[in-house]
């Protein structure tokens, strides 16, 4: 159109038109003009209001690292690698020519890293892997200001370092890794997720559904007591959750997809239980153990409050978890009957 009305070559055609209609397509573009700043104007309005919304949960649950009572204790050379960034010399390593089938953790934490079929021979006299568990690894720049350090992002252990573009695989990278950073178990990855969500019979039976998890274990977390029976949680005294700890496969399904189902299974706006259970051992809490697992806990919960829900899920360091007794295991399974206050309702 603006082709036709002002371009020379077609003056013949402007001509034709009247002043009320070009007025009226002036008008028309103006209008069109408006309502596009308008809808960026909204748009980027929205864009605040979530990273006022974020900021706003991080505010009220800071993060905190891994607590030292979650990590294993390590001897004086493993402290070195781990703790202190050394390094172990070239081709002394246990693992360093490894072939079995397995899964690679973390010495300090025991966050699954990576898996054998990411491992490959470089020659360089350490473990080589062309990949990581997704979100098992961080990255960060090297004190020397020339290599990409790595770590465990779960604890922040050292393992070494990530080189780029060498050509040794179609994924053109080298996770170069200490043996002694990491514990070798056979068997496909097994991470732990932990979760409160009322009653613990009913997170744990419809979790439990899911492909890629492994089991899940009744149990109490977020507390002071050590080894707490039932009795003592429901005491009110002793500050800790009915919980889950869900072990799944990280390769089959998400922390990401895991958080949103346990969303979806309770009530996330209850404060002060769930469903007819009252108490503070019935509250909504999601346990991370890494800053990815947090990250993703808040932007959930952000998602969610966006969408209008008043959210009353808490974000918790994670903390020890405690089995509970023998007879809260697969406590539906055993008496052949569903929840009665869990169920699936969709929120994302």
């Amino acid at each position: 159109m603006w082709d036709i009305c002002y371009c020379p070559k077609n003056k013949d055609v402007y001509e034709q038109y009247t002043p009320e209609i070009i007025t009226y397509v002036f008008l028309l573009c103006s209008v069109s003009l408006i309502f596009g700043l308008g809808k960026k104007e909204i748009q980027s309005d929205e864009k605040v209001s979530e990273v006022t919304m974020i900021e706003s949960l991080e505010k009220k649950y800071p993060f905190i690292p891994l607590d030292d009572e979650l990590k294993n204790s390590l001897n004086q050379k493993e402290a070195y690698v781990l703790l202190q960034k050394g390094t172990e010399r070239a081709f002394t390593g246990e693992y360093t020519d490894n072939e079995e089938s397995g899964t690679y953790y973390c010495r300090q934490c025991g966050a699954p890293l990576y898996v054998s079929d990411d491992k490959f021979h470089s020659n360089c006299g350490w473990p080589s892997f062309d990949d990581e568990i997704p979100g098992a690894v961080t990255r960060i720049a090297d004190a020397d200001g020339m290599r990409t350090e790595i770590v465990c992002a779960t604890c922040d252990g050292h393992l070494g370092h990530v080189f780029l573009n060498e050509g040794f695989t179609d994924k053109n990278t080298r996770h170069c890794v200490n043996s002694i950073s990491m514990e070798f178990r056979s068997g496909e990855p097994v991470a732990k997720a932990v979760y409160a969500g009322g009653c613990f019979w009913g997170v744990e039976y419809l979790m439990e559904s899911l492909e890629g998890v492994y089991d899940v274990k009744s149990g109490y977390s977020g507390g002071s007591l050590e080894n707490p029976t039932y009795q003592q949680v429901l005491s009110h005294a002793t500050g800790h959750l009915e919980a889950v700890e869900v072990l799944y496969n990280p390769l089959i399904i998400s922390y990401e997809d895991l958080t949103k189902y346990f969303l979806e299974i309770h009530d996330p706006t209850q404060a002060n239980g769930q469903g007819p259970d009252i108490g503070n051992q019935y509250l909504s809490a999601i346990f991370y153990s890494s800053r990815n697992e947090y990250d993703t806990a808040i932007e959930l919960l952000t998602i969610l409050e966006n969408k209008g829900y008043d959210i009353a899920t808490q974000v918790r360091p994670r903390k020890v978890f405690y089995d509970a007794e023998e007879y809260h295991q697969d406590y539906y399974e055993q008496k052949g009957s569903t929840p009665y206050c869990h169920s699936y309702t969709k929120r994302f």
